[in-house]
């Protein structure tokens, strides 16, 4: 995949992220443009990877510690007291998967986690329903299983990850 970028997400992104995070479902929850906007709002890295024609192909949004965010799952690893760098979410169009940019973005977290002192990067993936790509990506990053968890009134079940940055 030749002229792929990345940047920092802008605002003006905002309608592209939400489509490409609402074509992920059922393994991605579902976004309004209104929680994308909050989302960016809250974190450290917001970036998007765009494809020659310019169109946004993966996105990844990750906070750090001691955010006003109420997800359960970073409220789990909140609690833990360990420092970390948690992404939220990380998203590749079908077209671009298998092109390294997942691990790409990922890559510019662990570097930012060093940077501000964080001793790993946190993220979940969905068990049900089955996220077997996201399962398997961040299997081949490192990441370990620390628990498990039922979100959204129990319609989810997820897989809470961490990995060390050092």
């Amino acid at each position: 995949m030749q002229n792929l970028r990345m940047r920092i997400m802008s605002k003006a992104d905002v309608p592209a992220v939400t489509e490409l995070n609402n074509a992920a479902h059922p393994a991605m929850t579902l976004l309004s443009e209104d929680d994308v906007e909050r989302l960016f709002s809250l974190s450290d890295i917001a970036l998007v990877a765009t494809n020659r024609d310019r169109r946004i192909i993966a996105f990844l949004v990750s906070l750090a510690m001691g955010k006003d965010y109420q997800s359960e799952n970073y409220q789990w690893f909140e609690r833990r007291g360990v420092r970390h760098l948690y992404v939220d979410r990380v998203v590749v169009a079908p077209s671009a998967k298998g092109t390294g940019i997942g691990s790409a973005l990922y890559e510019s977290v662990f570097e930012h986690a060093r940077q501000i002192g964080a001793n790993e990067v946190t993220a979940e993936v969905n068990l049900r329903p089955l996220n077997p790509g996201g399962v398997a990506f961040h299997e081949r990053l490192g990441f370990r299983v620390l628990a498990e968890q039922e979100t959204k009134n129990e319609t989810i079940r997820v897989a809470l990850l961490a990995r060390s940055v050092y």
